[in-house]
């Protein structure tokens, strides 16, 4: 390895240190994310010649160029996929689409709640994303339980149930979303084989947080809807279901079409804003501005989508340097090719730093094959997928649903790593076991 090589490694080691540690340090991720980006690529810029000695001359410097457009051409496919998908359900949420989840959780027992809660939270994490589903269910458990210390229990299913059902889904976290737009995942296989493993990691830790809830809550207490100026029931209905509907319809347009996924996202997106304009001929100018499309996209996290462009395209330094591939074949030697043992411990340090690099790397690490672990559905993939998605949500730092429930119910990472942290893990092996099984004798 160069000392050039080297230096850039560190450089990304240095950024990636501060992206986990941004609780301490208080700089935005990012912020670290596109510096590092910069840094990295500017380092291989001092000497290209070295990293591509088949190309002479001046020639390098075109080469180079290419290489990165062709990396920020892949990464802007998934930022796009993003920014439409966070539209879509920003426009279902802030014009009343979600409310039917708070009709839908209303009863009077503890224990009747906690499953309601998390067989929502799982399936409607599979369709819009981990960290909305999060939010509109502490917004949700908020106004059904009084008992803090209840409602930490809850929260912290809500926060199993996301990453559980984001990991079988291809639109379910970012991670998957990953791994489809790079084409090693399927809609079908990701499905089939996944989402078993994925409800076992959800099932248990619900059942063993069941056993410290009992009695009922008090009737009176009422979810209120949303403040949703001067739309009909039918028409949020209409709103909820072209925008769910159009999440799940966008595997389907990929799979006729052919076309990227962020093609059928954008769709998607034009057919609900020609939609809720049209609904919006007919109400007051004041009571509906705020919620016209033009307006919800200023809401857009765009600090997330920065974060992405900037680690994708870290990474892809590293993938170039040949860093990556060098890793992913130490790894298997150390492991003798054990992609169960492999991919749970990516699984494992998932809970610890952010997911979105780590399977980034991955997919540098190792290039898809035609047969075998490493091809298309592979074992490695799905593997990847499951444990990248289930194994954040062990620590509540883990995952972007942790952090927002963190935040939102002031849970502490203390008490979170004591009570918890146990349950997912034991809920975590079990799913990978249950995916041994199914390779095993089923598939």
């Amino acid at each position: 390895m160069s000392t050039l090589t080297i230096c850039i490694v560190v450089a990304f080691c240095i950024g990636y240190l501060c992206i986990a540690l941004e609780s301490v340090t208080r700089v935005n991720k990012a912020a670290v994310a596109l510096l590092m980006c910069v840094v990295c690529w500017t380092l291989l810029m001092l000497a290209p010649g070295s990293f591509y000695p088949e190309i002479a001359g001046e020639g390098v410097i075109h080469h180079v160029a290419e290489v990165i457009e062709h990396h920020l051409g892949d990464a802007a496919g998934t930022l796009f996929f993003l920014m439409g998908a966070m539209t879509i359900v920003e426009i279902v949420d802030s014009n009343g689409g979600f409310n039917f989840v708070r009709d839908t959780m209303k009863t009077s027992s503890k224990r009747k709640l906690l499953w309601r809660m998390a067989f929502m939270t799982f399936f409607l994490s599979a369709i819009l994303d981990n960290l909305t589903t999060s939010i509109v269910m502490i917004m949700v458990l908020r106004k059904l339980v009084q008992s803090r210390e209840d409602r930490m229990l809850y929260a912290a299913l809500v926060i199993i149930a996301a990453n559980s059902g984001g990991a079988f889904s291809p639109i379910g976290d970012v991670t998957t979303i990953m791994l489809w737009i790079k084409g090693v995942i399927t809609t079908q296989g990701v499905i089939s084989e996944i989402f078993i493993p994925s409800l076992v990691s959800m099932l248990i830790p619900a059942f063993i947080i069941s056993l410290h809830l009992s009695g009922k809550f008090d009737k009176s207490q009422n979810v209120e809807k949303a403040n949703v100026s001067q739309f009909t029931k039918a028409q949020r209905n209409i709103i909820f279901w072209l925008g769910v509907g159009g999440l799940i319809f966008v595997p389907i347009f990929k799979t006729l079409t052919h076309l990227p996924p962020f093609m059928g996202i954008l769709l998607v997106l034009g057919v609900l804003w020609v939609t809720t304009e049209i609904f919006h001929y007919n109400t007051a100018e004041d009571d509906t501005m705020a919620k016209r499309v033009s307006d919800i996209m200023t809401k857009i996290d765009l600090s997330t989508i920065m974060f992405f462009l900037g680690i994708l395209m870290a990474v892809a330094v590293l993938q170039e340097v040949g860093v990556l591939a060098m890793l992913g074949k130490g790894l298997d030697e150390t492991f003798q090719g054990n992609h169960y043992l492999v991919t749970g411990i990516i699984g494992v340090l998932s809970s610890i730093v952010d997911n979105v690099p780590l399977v980034a790397g991955c997919m540098g690490m190792y290039p898809v094959q035609a047969a075998g672990d490493l091809a298309v559905d592979g074992i490695f993939w799905q593997l990847l997928a499951y444990c990248a998605g289930v194994g954040g949500s062990m620590l509540i730092i883990g995952s972007a649903a942790g952090v927002v429930v963190m935040g939102l119910e002031k849970l502490t990472f203390g008490w979170y790593m004591k009570k918890i942290s146990w349950i997912v893990f034991v809920g975590y092996i079990s799913g990978i076991f249950v995916y041994w099984l199914e390779k095993t004798f089923l598939f």
